[in-house]
């Protein structure tokens, strides 16, 4: 809560990883993948680079490490969603740190002492020494903070080891850095690239056309040939470049939702709760043990309730009642403990005093008096928090700079917010003995105590056990290749979660699917899974109905994915070949036009770089082939994404020359740098070779 070590108090514990630079941010991608099948792995492996193993112990450390991460980042308890996103940064990141660390090597990238120094010390210090060491204000760095944490490594041993892998992470951030830099001053914008660019976005053109849309032939009348699908593989060979290993399936989910029974007898049990609260002589206990939702008994500000009762509890006086109220998916009943004005934040400092080596509570208190009175005489504050506090804090003076309600322990925020600036207090907390010196405190709003209590509207035993008897049932009946069918005979909805990889940690519809994905990964294609799986609100029983390896995909796994491009490929020789015909000896489009009952429509002021045709679609094809033609002449038939395409251009609006071609080059080379990375690293992947049995275990 803000009262640990210095390092603590300033970042928590260094995480191993977890302060990555921007580079592995955006260089490490989806396009990494599971090798061989996981059961023929190592039973503690959870993945390789080029035969470097990962070892789940470690692994482990560091996913649990980013999953603390993200719940204090994102508050709340952890959810499949948050452990996926840890496991994958967890991962990305040993990626990251194995394949860089062989490019460095190979590159002869280093770190040397003095600039080691240097971004300790020096004039140029890591962005982690500043974060950790740094004036939140100014940014300038405690350079004797630094010295002095340095120095009391050597008799404080969770210290050293936390310095040791600060340390490591400072290096790491300073060779990707270098990295980063290496490949930036490898690429370059040619003045003739910038002036593209510039008339790409700048240049106008405008057209008419004719078109004929594939929607105006039926499916049913259109027989696409084997050759079709291979030319339109062929053609577009690269769009079926898997990345990784995915499986879909489809499933049905038993919805297991409070029933009109279920409601009532939750409203009679609030109901009943709400009497007693009523003459209850221990508010915030009884809230304790029966609310849902744990709010403590401590001043709160508006807006951290629900909406629906935020501003009606907020209106109340101390010893109001409220509710029972349902909103949402449950009852409400709050008892208004106390209400007052209190400051938005507070700046204070303190001295705190370790009870445990002092002989108790009693005698740190003593002490702690006998320093405030000390300070009443005029003694400097800061100086004996540099003498006597335990705090990291302590080598600013005790200074903990400004904060808002929540962010410190309860008897600690009590006593820096219902004193007033200049107080000195002395309070005992979980970490030791304080004495409190309030700054100052800024702003003022209205506060609240309450005794909150929230019971959920939950489906019954009786409710789950029904819905969970549907899906075995289903699940005994039903088989492989029967599976949607019975579904539908039965009239169960169907879904479909389709290309799940292995890592993922959700799939439409599914709250809660981890378990799932993961017997999906055991199973082959055709299998119903043996299991009937709990989610949040439902079961579920599924059925694998698709196995897509990584690598190019063949052309029946892609078929019926592909069918409609195929279709409309199909469509438009037809519909070019009836172009033509009445292009035949026209000499204008308005000619083509009345031939084929299509009228004539303008398009002004479009540019290259932004092809959104009005009224049609985003056609490249149709827009490059504009700027390419000559102005007056009537084109060939053109293939788009919506329908079969003639135009003619009216005229081209050239813009002003480039007026900054420096400034052009510089916003280029940006896009440019930051992409040249990417495929620098996207090479390294390509180059290695990557084993993820990441499914085995999470």
């Amino acid at each position: 809560m803000g009262l640990m070590t210095f390092l603590r108090n300033r970042a928590g514990f260094i995480l191993v990883g977890a302060i990555g630079f921007a580079i592995v941010a955006f260089l490490v991608g989806d396009a990494i993948n599971a090798g061989k099948p996981f059961w023929a792995a190592s039973q503690r492996v959870v993945g390789s680079v080029d035969g470097e193993e990962i070892n789940i112990e470690e692994f482990g450390t560091k996913v649990d490490q980013n999953l603390q991460q993200f719940k204090q980042q994102y508050g709340g308890s952890a959810n499949p969603q948050m452990t996926a996103m840890a496991v994958d940064n967890a991962w990305n990141n040993e990626l990251a740190t194995i394949l860089l660390a062989k490019e460095y090597q190979r590159l002869g990238l280093d770190i040397s002492s003095e600039e080691l120094f240097d971004l300790y010390q020096g004039k140029n210090p890591s962005p982690l020494i500043v974060q950790y060491f740094g004036n939140p204000q100014t940014g300038q760095i405690d350079r004797a903070a630094v010295i002095n944490s340095l120095k009391q490594q050597a008799a404080n041993p969770q210290l050293k080891q936390q310095w040791d892998l600060l340390q490591k992470e400072v290096e790491k951030q300073a060779l990707q850095t270098k990295y980063a830099n290496l490949i930036k001053n490898s690429v370059y914008v040619t003045s003739i690239e910038a002036n593209d660019e510039y008339q790409g976005r700048n240049k106008l053109a405008n057209f008419n056309y004719v078109s004929l849309d594939y929607a105006s032939i039926p499916d049913a009348s259109v027989k696409p040939s084997e050759s079709d699908y291979s030319d339109y593989y062929n053609d577009n060979k690269k769009k079926f470049e898997n990345p990784a290993e995915t499986r879909s399936f489809e499933y049905v989910s038993f919805s297991v939702n409070p029933t009109r029974e279920d409601s009532a007898a939750v409203k009679a049990q609030v109901e009943k709760l709400a009497a007693d609260f009523r003459v209850s002589k221990s508010d915030s206990l009884f809230a304790a043990i029966n609310s849902d939702v744990k709010v403590p008994y401590a001043y709160i500000t508006k807006g951290k309730l629900d909406p629906a009762v935020d501003s009606a509890v907020f209106a109340l006086p101390a010893g109001s009642f409220y509710g029972p109220v349902f909103s949402g998916s449950s009852y409400k009943i709050v008892k208004v403990a106390d209400t007052r004005f209190s400051p938005d934040s507070v700046k204070a400092s303190h001295i705190l005093l370790d009870a445990t080596k002092m002989g108790g509570v009693d005698k740190a208190e003593k002490f702690a008096d006998s320093l405030k009175t000390l300070v009443q005489k005029g003694a400097s504050f800061a100086a004996l928090a540099k003498l006597y506090s335990v705090d990291g804090s302590k080598d600013k003076g005790g200074e903990l700079g400004t904060f808002a309600r929540g962010q410190m322990v309860p008897e600690f925020e009590d006593a820096a917010f219902n004193g007033k600036t200049g107080d000195l207090k002395v309070v005992p907390s979980q970490f030791g003995v304080h004495l409190i010196k309030i700054e100052n405190q800024i702003g003022s709003s209205k506060v609240a105590k309450l005794a909150y209590i929230e019971k959920n509207l939950i489906p019954s035993s009786k409710t789950k056990d029904q819905a969970y008897k549907k899906a075995a049932s289903f699940l005994g009946e039903v088989k492989g290749d029967n599976f949607a069918e019975l579904a539908r005979k039965k009239g169960y909805t169907v879904g479909v979660a389709d290309r799940i990889t292995g890592s993922q940690g959700y799939a439409p519809g599914l709250d809660n699917p981890r378990q799932l994905i993961r017997d999906a990964y055991q199973a082959d294609k055709g299998d119903v899974l043996t299991e009937v799986y709990q989610m949040d609100n439902a079961y579920v029983v599924a059925h694998v109905t698709d196995i897509k390896p990584k690598g190019t995909l063949p052309l029946e796994a892609v078929k019926q994915e592909i069918a409609p491009m195929v279709l409309n490929a199909v469509k438009a020789k037809m519909l070019a070949e009836r172009m033509s015909k009445a292009a035949a000896g026209a000499k204008s489009l308005d000619q083509v036009a009345q031939k084929l009952g299509k009228p004539v429509m303008p398009v002004q002021n479009i540019v290259f770089a932004n092809p959104i045709v009005p009224g049609a679609a985003q056609e490249n094809k149709l827009v490059g082939s504009v700027f390419g033609s000559p102005v007056g002449k009537l084109s060939k038939p053109v293939d788009g994404e919506r329908g079969v395409y003639l135009f003619t251009v009216n005229g081209f609006t050239n813009p002003a020359p480039i007026g900054n071609t420096y400034k052009q080059k510089e916003a280029m080379l940006q896009g440019l740098a930051q992409r040249s990375l990417g495929a620098a690293f996207q090479a390294l992947q390509d180059k290695s070779e990557i084993k993820d049995n990441r499914v085995k275990f999470y």
